[in-house]
Parts: structure tokens; C-alpha cells; sequence
């Protein structure tokens, strides 16, 4: 049953990413249209952010099937991980596609330009933003309903191509009214450092996800199971640590006994234990488990000492 829901899972996450990349490109060619039509740099600045989304879902998608392989000889720990280096990919294409913006802004306020045909630019940039509208909310329901960080992560990315083409339509509709020009480049230049500041973000995302911070929501999901009575003859637990790839929670911690315990019943109130915290996290998850006799840590470790670059144990959990 769990793998039947795991794979409806994968299948679901699967579609949403892939109906993103095909509607990319229905959106991506209204907004060419429409710059295409008014010449405006602002609507050129939409264009090119949905120029680098659909390579930026392209990847994605590639990403998602690379996660979904299972581990291997030559990746012990699965390929999830991708996840991170995803998102992070999205944002550095994002911030690109800021920096291009604001080339281009500049450039026309050197060199001057004219405008066009704002009406039907207008038209054009409204149909691309209803369209992702309707995309971007429904991948971020699929997002957060399988927990999926890269479905998630494009879902914020085309909303946020949704306020980029609402910031073009108020501004060509402000130059056809009072036909001031130059408000043209003011909000290109507006909607670079909104894209540079949302791409920043993803690459934030990344970096923490490819450092392994610690999730804090994982965290206090396991503590309230730790803190809690433990199993049997199970006395304390220490050294916990835990890190989040993709779908997968990997967590770590010793776990001491009373005395003359044996190995058999250890083992049984360990697994019991380790039950209770796959339950408390949401994420599919693999938990191991040091077990330690009721005798003073220190002196139980002593044989390691040295063995991990002359570093104390405590350095690293």
C-alpha cells in the first residue's frame, strides 16, 4: 500500500512538472508576441524571464526523474539530492534573466526608444498571466500536498512570472494614458530586482538543502517522540542528528540501556522506537540507531578517540 501511494505520488509530481514545461511554452510565445508588437522593454523583461523558465523547467524535470532513480553501487544514498542543485540552477537562470533586464533597460535610456501597438501588448501579457496563474497555483497545491520541493519551487516561480506580466499591463496601460515613455524603463528595471531578489531566494533554498540545515520542523517532530516515554529499557538517548534529501529524512542518535539487558530485547525496544520516529515525519525516512549499555559515555567512546581526525566526537553532531 505505502509503495502503491509512494509511486501515485511520483506519477502525480510527474505530470504537474510536465504540464508546466508545456504550458511554458504557450505563455512564452504571448509574451514574444507582445513584445514583438510594442517594442517595450518592460514586456521584453517579461519575455526573457519566460525565456529562461521554460530552460529552467526543462532542468527541473530532468532533476525530478534523476531523484526518482533508486540508490546504486556508486550512489549508496539515492539521487535526491538533485533536488537542491534544481533549485538552485532555477535561481542562478532567474537572476540571469534579471541581469539581462536591466542591460537592456539601460541601454534604452542611453539610446532612446519608442512604443507600439500597446493595446494588443496588453491583451497578450493578460492571456500569458492567466495562464499561469492557473499554473502556478496548481502546482503549488501539488507541491505542497506530496511535499515535493521541486514541483514546489516552480510553482513560486511562476507565480511570481504572474506579478512580473501584472507589473507590464499597469505600466503599458500608465503610458497609454499619460503617454510618458521613460515609465517604461522604471518598471523593467523593477521587475530585474524583483526577479534578482526571488532567484536569491531559491539559491538560499539550495545552498541550505546541500548543507544539510537542519529542518526544524523534522527536528521538533522528533524530539516530542524522544521527550515522550521511551520504549521499555530504553533509559536516555544523545547525539541525535538528522538530515532532509528530497523525500528522505536520514536520521542519527545513541540510544542507552538499563544494565543487563539483553541483545535480543534491545534490539526489539530499538526497533520500536525507531517505528515511532518513521511515523512522526511526514517524508519517507531511514533511522539508525547506536546502541549503548548504561556506563559512562566518556568511557564507552574512549576506544575512538583519535579516530575521527583527532576531532572530539561532540564536533560532529
Amino acid at each position: 500500500m505505502q509503495n502503491q501511494r509512494a509511486m501515485y505520488n511520483q506519477n502525480r509530481a510527474r505530470k504537474a512538472l510536465t504540464i508546466s514545461f508545456l504550458i511554458s511554452f504557450l505563455s512564452l510565445c504571448a509574451k514574444l508576441g507582445a513584445y514583438y508588437l510594442t517594442d517595450s522593454t518592460t514586456a521584453m523583461s517579461d519575455a526573457a524571464e519566460s525565456v529562461v523558465h521554460v530552460f529552467a523547467v526543462g532542468f527541473v524535470l530532468y532533476g525530478f526523474f534523476l531523484s526518482m532513480k533508486p540508490a546504486d553501487e556508486d550512489h549508496l544514498y539515492g539521487h535526491e539530492k538533485i533536488e537542491f542543485l534544481s533549485v538552485g540552477v532555477e535561481g542562478a537562470v532567474i537572476i540571469l534573466a534579471a541581469f539581462s533586464i536591466l542591460y537592456l533597460a539601460i541601454q534604452n535610456l542611453i539610446f532612446g526608444f519608442e512604443l507600439q501597438n500597446l493595446g494588443v501588448g496588453m491583451y497578450l501579457v493578460g492571456l500569458a498571466a492567466t495562464i499561469n496563474l492557473v499554473l502556478g497555483l496548481y502546482l503549488r497545491k501539488v507541491g505542497e500536498e506530496e511535499n515535493n520541493v521541486i514541483v514546489k519551487s516552480n510553482g513560486k516561480h511562476v507565480l511570481t512570472d504572474v506579478w512580473t506580466s501584472a507589473g507590464v499591463i499597469i505600466t503599458l496601460l500608465l503610458i497609454q494614458w499619460i503617454g510618458w515613455i521613460y515609465l517604461d524603463t522604471i518598471v523593467s528595471i523593477s521587475i530585474a530586482l524583483f526577479i534578482f531578489y526571488e532567484g536569491f531566494k531559491l539559491i538560499k533554498y539550495s545552498v541550505k538543502g546541500i548543507m544539510d540545515t537542519r529542518d526544524p520542523e523534522v527536528h521538533d517532530a522528533l524530539l516530542a517522540i524522544l521527550e515522550d516515554e521511551l520504549p521499555g529499557t530504553i533509559n536516555s538517548w544523545h547525539h541525535l542528528r538528522h538530515r532532509t534529501s528530497g523525500q528522505t529524512t536520514w536520521v542519527e542518535l545513541h540510544v542507552e540501556f538499563k544494565p543487563d539487558v539483553s541483545l535480543k530485547k534491545a534490539h526489539h525496544d530499538a526497533t520500536i522506537l525507531e517505528r515511532k520516529l518513521i511515523d512522526a515525519i511526514h517524508s519517507d525516512a531511514v533511522v539508525t540507531l547506536h546502541l549503548e549499555p548504561e556506563e559512562p559515555h566518556e568511557d564507552i567512546h574512549d576506544v575512538l578517540k583519535g579516530a575521527n581526525k583527532n576531532r572530539d566526537l561532540d564536533d560532529f553532531v
